[in-house]
């Protein structure tokens, strides 16, 4: 499902029991350099992450000051993050004028609150120009914190050079199953994108296909358009001579490790792709 890019004016974009995509939550937060926001999501860890601009964040008392550093726009710099647990009351107020994300998942127990500062950021880079597949990937709630939060993966991720596929070899993570021997071939998660293009003009296209061998959807993608994933093989490319970024929320259904599964009709790229079972491995 795509949703087109729209000013949101604070409202979540993908809010809780979503229809497509019950497991995320999906709020972007503009406040001009002053005002506050105020939110609580009762049933659903969230992660706050400025795409620009900064933030004092306060979770049921602890303060987390000067969060994000990015000023022109996501290639402007790290990104930065507060954890915030199921139902916590939030406040945070703009240091200076943000735009700011707010990822969340469904889950049942209450955690710890922590931030997640750039040195913390768990990061990877694949893919090479040659097979048109070079990406960074800058994970936010990644492996490094798989002990301290439920369902949760926030990442975002990079299109490298100008022009070329991201999340290729086509994937899935629509089904919690098991092989015959009892190991885990595939996981539940929902997923939920917001892209961004560099230039901001640019443009891409998410392909979602249910089944081999017959013809899947395909959404023009534009700046802040917002794709929502509940089944299907999803890869994506962007525009020769263009940028892109996407904002990325996983939420499982039974475990946070995501498990992919990869198209059968393309899966023997896996061997061909650089680095690409690095970037398998650090989906936890």
């Amino acid at each position: 499902m795509h949703i087109a890019p729209h000013d949101n004016k604070n409202i979540p974009i993908v809010d809780v029991d979503d229809a497509t995509v019950p497991l995320n939550y999906l709020n972007i937060v503009k406040l001009k350099a002053g005002e506050a926001f105020e939110y609580q999501v009762p049933g659903y860890e969230t992660c706050i992450v400025p795409a620009t601009g900064t933030i004092d964040v306060n979770v049921e008392g602890v303060a987390y000051t000067l969060l994000g550093n990015r000023t022109l726009d996501v290639w402007d710099g790290e990104p930065e993050g507060v954890y915030v647990p199921v139902g916590a009351k939030v406040t945070f107020v703009a240091t200076r004028d943000t735009e700011t994300f707010i990822a969340g998942a469904r889950y049942d127990k209450v955690l710890e609150p922590f931030d997640v500062r750039e040195a913390e950021l768990d990061k990877v880079q694949y893919g090479s120009d040659d097979t048109k597949t070079h990406r960074k990937i800058k994970h936010i709630l990644g492996q490094a914190h798989h002990g301290k939060v439920g369902r949760l993966l926030v990442s975002e991720l990079f299109t490298v050079g100008q022009g070329g596929w991201s999340g290729f070899p086509a994937h899935k993570h629509d089904t919690d199953r098991k092989d015959a021997d009892g190991t885990i071939i595939e996981t539940r998660h929902d997923e939920t994108y917001n892209f961004r293009f560099r230039p901001n003009h640019g443009a891409g296209v998410q392909i979602i296909q249910h089944e081999e061998g017959t013809p899947g959807d395909a959404y023009q993608l534009m700046d802040r358009s917002t794709i929502l994933l509940r089944s299907g093989y999803h890869p994506c490319v962007v525009m020769p001579g263009y940028e892109m970024y996407y904002f990325t929320i996983l939420g499982g259904l039974t475990q946070r490790s995501l498990v992919q599964y990869f198209q059968p009709t393309h899966a023997n790229q896996i061997e061909t792709i650089p680095g690409i079972k690095d970037m398998v491995a650090k989906f936890k």
